[in-house]
């Protein structure tokens, strides 16, 4: 009989609960929001099944395979969009699909709409997505054994994929090898709490005020290093979360404290592996071979087997891949061979806490989204440098920024967060001293790319203008920036290349991360010029979404709105709205492809 004395002990595999025949294992969930094995004793016949099928007590028998050391290799998809769409290169969808090109079943874990995650298999290749990609806390297997074992000895193909410890659970329930079957597992770090991953979505949904109807764990449009976690609302707002922004990450990286506590002495790291094939992130990838690191996300693939070796070969026509020593694998990627660090905060009153207040509130009480002294300082130098290489050190510049940064009023510098107005050689400024320039973030007027170029770069700022910088936007050179009397221009982060023209003659709002090719024009007005028809205005505010990019020598008229992460194509003229993620191309523009994903 199943009997948890210590919780360590236990992985929550519930392989338990499916391999009793008298139902009388039942699943009892503690204050951390994970799952234990309880037995209901007048059920119970003592058959002993459930210890003979748990994992946990057979971990060194069941350490064992064809290869001692696994075959390395570095893989990424060909498709783009599925690469893009993983957690890393894509991999299991490759084998995934291969699985079901062969008339198989594919076993993974998925979200449920409380935001919970379970184990399910089909073979209806309209559930990969779904599928797809790691959710990063625990999810539940019961029903996957036996369902796994029924398909196997009705003589179906089955790939299942799941945490180490649920695929040691797969190997010990069925007890025997299976032609028909591959076993796929993860490089995992630690299992999070689901109790605690909803807690946090339920901190973003309040917040934002909606509910979420869509979680992406480690988005790319931000970068696969960014580690970002992507929200999409009811209300049609999506929130991006990078690591250094994200407090569930930096509870998990940092603290340890929400994993499951089998994690800290977890029996199934190391080698042989009891997986056919292990997939995980390649970290480390930049320092052995850089043709394979674009930060679209890039996969260690282990084969543990010879049947996992075989199926392998069967998709290298869908991957770019190559081998790689032994020895290169494990720099980058401790987790495959170390347990999870102990909890370094309390972690009995962290989850005390955690029943009596939201999220936000428990984690910036333990690891608030501050930064080290370390950090601080390294920001400070990069700043240097920054100014260092874009003034080159030359009188004027360097003088016009201690006079707009220091000695003007109207200027409102932020140091700390970086805040500043950085010229260039050759940059021109005309701010008048009743307009208002508010910095939180850089703002770089005429960064180079030819160093000895003497084109000039000019701010003017009209009296009453505001220019509101958010994070840092860097002005290409040659480009213009134009602030009318009593217009407001808001700029919150991004890059233009050279020839930038901005007009504003009311309000201009742009966007996080939005990208501008060269020679691209906005402009909020028709410069006072009257056109005798009714309703006709002479400016009416532009507002350009969230990672938009607007390719070279388009032009962006008044009244215009570029949803999120849409791409305005090369000469086109706007003076319509643009959906999100849509691609426009023309004079006038029009929609020439949607459901567009961006990484820049």
């Amino acid at each position: 009989m199943i009997n948890i004395v210590d919780k360590k002990d236990c992985n929550g595999c519930c392989a338990c609960v499916d391999i009793c025949a008298r139902k009388a294992i039942s699943l009892k969930t503690d204050i951390e929001g994970f799952w234990y094995p309880e037995v209901d004793k007048s059920l119970c016949v003592e058959c002993g099944l459930c210890e003979r099928t748990c994992p946990e007590l057979h971990a060194e028998e069941l350490k064992k395979n064809d290869y001692e050391k696994p075959l390395c290799n570095v893989s990424v998809n060909k498709n783009l969009e599925v690469r893009f769409d993983s957690t890393s290169g894509g991999l299991f969808s490759v084998l995934a699909t291969e699985m079901y090109k062969q008339g198989g079943y594919v076993g993974g874990a998925a979200f449920n709409e409380d935001v919970s995650v379970s184990h399910f298999i089909s073979n209806d290749k309209e559930d990969l997505p779904a599928l797809r990609s790691s959710k990063y806390l625990q999810s539940n297997a019961s029903g996957l054994y036996k369902e796994v074992k029924r398909l196997l000895e009705s003589g179906e193909k089955v790939l299942v994929c799941g945490c180490p410890c649920q695929m040691a659970a797969m190997r010990r329930f069925l007890n025997k090898e299976y032609d028909n079957l591959i076993i796929a597992d993860f490089i995992c770090r630690g299992i999070n709490s689901p109790k605690v991953f909803k807690k946090y979505i339920e901190s973003i949904e309040e917040e934002h005020g909606s509910k979420a109807v869509f979680i992406k764990s480690k988005c790319k449009e931000l970068g696969w290093r960014n580690m970002t976690q992507k929200v999409i609302l009811e209300n049609g707002k999506t929130v991006f979360q990078p690591s250094e922004k994200n407090l569930f990450t930096k509870g998990y990286l940092s603290t340890n404290v929400y994993c499951r506590p089998s994690c800290y002495d977890c029996k199934f790291k190391g080698f042989p592996r009891i997986a056919d094939i292990t997939l995980g992130d390649f970290w480390g990838i930049e320092n052995i071979d850089t043709t394979m690191d674009d930060d679209l996300g890039t996969s260690m693939v282990l084969v543990n087997s010879e049947k996992g070796r075989m199926f392998f070969q069967r998709i290298q026509q869908k991957v770019q891949s190559r081998e790689l020593p032994f020895e290169t694998i494990l720099p980058g990627n401790p987790s495959l061979i170390s347990s999870l660090g102990k909890p370094v905060i309390d972690r009995e009153q962290f989850f005390k806490d955690l029943d009596v207040s939201t999220f936000n509130e428990v984690a910036n009480k333990y690891f608030p989204l501050t930064k080290s002294i370390r950090s601080k300082v390294a920001d400070f130098l990069r700043a240097v440098l920054m100014i260092v290489r874009q003034t080159r050190l030359h009188f004027y510049p360097l003088a016009k920024l201690i006079k707009y940064n220091i000695a003007c009023r109207n200027v409102h510098t932020n140091f700390r967060m970086n805040g500043f107005l950085l010229p260039t050689p050759y940059s021109v400024f005309d701010i008048h001293r009743k307009s208002f320039l508010f910095l939180n973030g850089t703002l770089v007027i005429g960064e180079k790319t030819i160093r000895n170029s003497k084109l000039e770069t000019r701010l003017f700022l009209r009296k009453g203008a505001k220019l509101d910088v958010e994070r840092r936007f860097t002005l290409g050179y040659g480009g213009v920036i134009e602030v009318h009397e009593n217009a407001h221009l808001t700029i919150k982060s991004g890059h233009a290349n050279t020839g930038l023209t901005i007009v504003c003659a009311d309000r201009i709002e742009i966007g996080h991360g939005v990208r501008m090719g060269r020679h691209v024009t906005i402009r909020d007005n028709n410069g006072g010029h009257i056109i005798v028809r009714t309703g006709y205005r002479n400016t009416r505010p532009v507002i350009i979404g969230d990672r938009a990019w607007l390719c070279e020598g388009c032009t962006i008229l008044p009244g215009v709105k570029i949803g999120e992460g849409a791409v305005v194509g090369a000469g086109s003229v706007v003076f319509s709205n643009v959906p999100a993620h849509s691609i426009v191309f023309g004079n006038p523009a029009k929609v020439v492809d949607e459901d567009v994903l961006l990484k820049f």
